[in-house]
């Protein structure tokens, strides 16, 4: 079942009462009901709401509710206490956010800058509702750029020797407060223990539809096999190489006659837009994450 409620996307700052709420559990009948009924004993009122059923395939259920609650800063507390009995009797993982709490984003960078400057195109012009923390990369090249912005930045250098190192110090400069990493064009593996301190809260974009040219130069590995459309993945880091949940995809068609050169140079307009989608989706609170995929609310 689906149910779609009147939308409204304007930024959480002019709505300062709002909230949305993620929910994920086995389907059954009342969950709608339940959680539309609590909302309204509390004096809350429905801006949006979605839903989606894995029903009969696994029988999972998934929403994700906006909702306005007056004093919404001095009452939350009490909801998510009381909400957990709802959440109790239909087994369901949650979670409600602010959403005039913007999500705090650290983005890691090598030398290819075009996913980078998209972002911060986007955040710059307010298409964005996020606050950008921090940039963090094992090269030089875009710190003045960076800068520019007001943004800081934090070279960090990466070896084969050095690479525990320089993730703890990754770790140190991002601290407590970073609420999801980006790896736009970062051309480093990250390492299982670094994923687990950010379980779905590292993106990646990957310059190749997955699952077709997993690892490195995929472009290469197109052009050698004569493919007719390219395209760009989304998706969170999980420890098996370009193997995590899709959040986001999208290709466009090339021809015999286009060379590596000319692939990548497509590849990068697709790669800037799909990266910005899945973090926009992710900052709006939009994806629920199963197993290993993804259901995307957009």
């Amino acid at each position: 079942m689906e149910l779609h409620v009147k939308r409204d996307h304007s930024s959480g700052g002019q709505y300062p009462d709002r909230a949305r709420m993620l929910i994920s559990c086995p389907d059954g009948p009342g969950i709608v009901a339940a959680v539309s009924h609590f909302l309204y004993q509390h004096g809350a009122n429905i801006v949006q709401s979605d839903q989606y059923t894995m029903d009969p395939d696994g029988g999972m259920f998934f929403m994700r509710v906006e909702f306005d609650l007056p004093k919404l800063d001095e009452r939350l507390d009490e909801v998510r206490n009381i909400f957990g009995g709802v959440a109790e009797r239909f087994k369901m993982d949650w979670q409600i956010f602010r959403v005039s709490h913007k999500k705090r984003l650290a983005i890691f960078v090598s030398k290819e800058d075009h996913c980078l400057v998209e972002l911060l195109w986007q955040w710059q012009a307010g298409d964005l509702d996020a606050d950008i923390a921090m940039v963090v990369s094992n090269h030089t090249d875009m710190q003045a750029y960076v800068e520019s912005f007001g943004i800081p930045f934090h070279h960090i250098p990466v070896t084969a020797d050095t690479k525990a190192e320089a993730e703890k110090r990754q770790l140190e400069v991002i601290g407590s407060d970073i609420d999801v990493i980006i790896l736009a064009r970062y051309m480093q593996i990250i390492s299982p223990s670094f994923i687990e301190h950010y379980r779905h809260r590292i993106i990646n974009i990957h310059h190749s539809f997955l699952p077709a040219f997993v690892g490195g130069k995929p472009y290469a590995q197109a052009y050698q096999r004569g493919v007719k459309i390219i395209g760009a993945t989304a998706h969170y880091v999980t420890e098996e190489l370009d193997g995590g949940p899709i959040i986001e995809q999208d290709v466009q068609r090339v021809s015999h006659s286009d060379d590596v050169n000319e692939l990548k140079r497509i590849g990068r307009t697709i790669e800037r837009v799909v990266l910005a989608r899945a973090v926009k989706w992710h900052i709006e609170d939009r994806i629920l994450v199963h197993h290993n995929k993804t259901v995307v609310f957009n």
